[in-house]
């Protein structure tokens, strides 16, 4: 089977992107033929045999990137002509799409269906939803100026996303990512697609509100290979306490992180340690008992989920599947996470860890008061993470093949 994988980045910069090398790679070692298509980029690592891509776009900087940014994320003529030659030479049984929205823009569906018709050849397409943006023109259902979550662009209400300014609290914006939901709806361009996987039931339901994609979802989490880490000590890291209490992501307010520093500082007894990066980083090493070690990645932080007695997942908006509440139960260590989006399919309450209500300071102060001072209730939580399993990605490859990328529509 060929199929063409297609991402607006083709280098490592997130989730979506580690979703599709992976994925990638493991149906090029089951036989099949795998390409890519995505703007270039000098960091790009995966490709397609005619070295056809679109431009690399930077809404941020440049005077003329600033003028055309109006017509370049609602219709990308760019992305049809060029996707056209990959299509023309790579003849793909399936297209996989992933985050298209903005840089490729759906315009490329069009061009997919026309090659379809001209070449008589029958093509899958398949999008994995990866956040909200087909319901959501922020794609992340929250407000950002006051962080409140929100439903009001469901079933197509558009209008909600300029009233709000929900994109970069951008009034001009805003209005843009509204033409383009309006758009792409009054056109019915989504439901040319065939399947839309949806790596959580949270994110299912959210989807199947609108008419055009709900007969067209299927629910699969997603994979995460189990990786035992090295018999490494853990203190070859950082000079780490003996105990500690971990988070590890994006050091930002969504994340919840605002609202950990809270309690943080209102347990001194207690040391955290934390890894990553974010807007909040001055915040964190400011706390004096928290140690920031920085972006950790691999073994080394496999080796500092293990460490930790428990961790904490805070985030305070509709996360999907996230991989960071997957792989600390995989490594053996509890946690404790907020209770939105699709973390609570994925966490087993009182089994494998513990829920709190997202935003409840003095909610999550307690549960972290109760881990660290009983430890034999930890000991039962990693005992209970050995029977966890969620998919390996040779199981994600096998289900995807069988039941998703078959060319009878859903």
């Amino acid at each position: 089977m060929k199929i063409l994988m297609v991402n607006k980045f083709l280098y490592p910069n997130g989730g979506s992107e580690t979703y599709i090398f992976k994925l990638g790679e493991q149906l090029q070692k089951e036989g099949h033929e795998v390409q890519y298509f995505g703007m270039e980029h000098e960091g790009r690592v995966v490709g397609n045999r005619v070295e056809s891509y679109t431009s690399n776009m930077d809404f941020h900087t440049g005077k003329l990137q600033k003028l055309l940014y109006p017509f370049k994320i609602i219709y990308s003529t760019e992305a049809r002509k060029k996707i056209r030659l990959v299509l023309d030479d790579f003849a793909p049984d399936v297209v996989h799409l992933n985050n298209i929205n903005f840089q490729i823009t759906p315009s490329i569906i069009y061009e997919i269906r026309s090659y379809e018709k001209k070449h008589k050849k029958q093509i899958k397409i398949v999008f994995t939803a990866h956040d909200y943006q087909w319901v959501c023109p922020n794609h992340m259902m929250m407000i950002p100026a006051t962080g409140e979550l929100c439903f009001a662009c469901q079933g197509g209400k558009f209008a909600a996303c300029s009233q709000n300014r929900c994109i970069h609290n951008s009034r001009v914006k805003s209005i843009l990512g509204t033409i383009e939901a309006q758009y792409y709806k009054w056109r019915k361009t989504y439901g040319m697609v065939d399947t839309i996987i949806c790596p959580s039931e949270f994110m299912k339901k959210q989807l199947d509100t609108s008419p055009l994609l709900a007969k067209k979802t299927v629910m699969m989490h997603n994979f995460l290979p189990k990786t035992e880490p090295e018999n490494a000590d853990v203190q070859t890291l950082a000079d780490l306490p003996e105990k500690y209490v971990l988070y590890f992501g994006r050091f930002s307010e969504e994340k919840g992180v605002k609202t950990l520093l809270e309690v943080c500082r209102n347990l001194p007894d207690i040391s955290f340690v934390f890894a990553g990066t974010g807007p909040l980083e001055e915040e964190v090493s400011k706390c004096s008992n928290i140690q920031n070690v920085g972006f950790v990645r691999g073994k080394a932080l496999q080796n500092l989920i293990a460490g930790a007695a428990f961790s904490l997942y805070p985030s305070e908006w509709y996360e999907n599947c996230p991989f960071s509440v997957m792989e600390t139960q995989l490594y053996g260590t509890p946690m404790i996470a907020s209770n939105l989006g699709g973390t609570p399919e994925l966490l087993q309450d009182g089994v494998t860890g513990e829920l709190f209500e997202a935003g409840n300071a003095k909610l999550l102060q307690e549960k972290i008061t109760k881990l660290w001072m009983q430890p034999e209730l930890c000991r039962k939580y990693q005992e209970n993470c050995k029977d966890i399993k969620f998919d390996t990605i040779e199981e994600y490859c096998d289900k995807i093949v069988k039941k998703v990328y078959t060319m009878r529509s859903i």
